[in-house]
């Protein structure tokens, strides 16, 4: 064989082990591009997520204060009411001590009058 036979089969070696170098070389370069891109567009969702769970989050918070405020004012109504319910209740057996009180000094000043009337709740009179 001859001697430029020889060098021009190891300069088309030298060529292509150079262009398969090249080659894989650009393919890893793609390839990382690709990879850092896939990370980019993962960061950006996860941004995405945690925007949207904060706001989930803080609506939660704010439903959550909200049923804690109105049950306080539902249970401060409740109290007022009950409140009012005893005082009532006072008035009422008030008035029904006096009205016994009454009931009492009207048998004592006029026993046959107050034997005749049935009692106002339909029970009888007390001797």
């Amino acid at each position: 064989m001859k001697t430029w036979l020889i060098v021009l089969i190891v300069v088309v070696v030298v060529i292509v082990l150079a262009m398969a170098a090249l080659l894989a070389a650009r393919r890893n370069r793609l390839a990382g591009q690709r990879k850092r891109d896939q990370a980019r567009e993962h960061l950006q969702e996860a941004q995405v997520r945690t925007a949207q769970a904060d706001r989930q989050q803080a609506l939660a918070e704010e439903q959550a204060a909200r049923a804690r405020r109105e049950r306080a004012e539902v249970q401060e109504r409740a109290a007022r009411v009950e409140a009012e319910a005893r005082d009532r209740l006072g008035e009422a057996d008030q008035h029904r001590a006096s009205a016994e009180e009454l009931r009492g000094k009207a048998e004592k000043l006029a026993p046959d009058l107050t034997a005749e009337r049935p009692r106002e709740d339909g029970g009888a009179t007390r001797r």
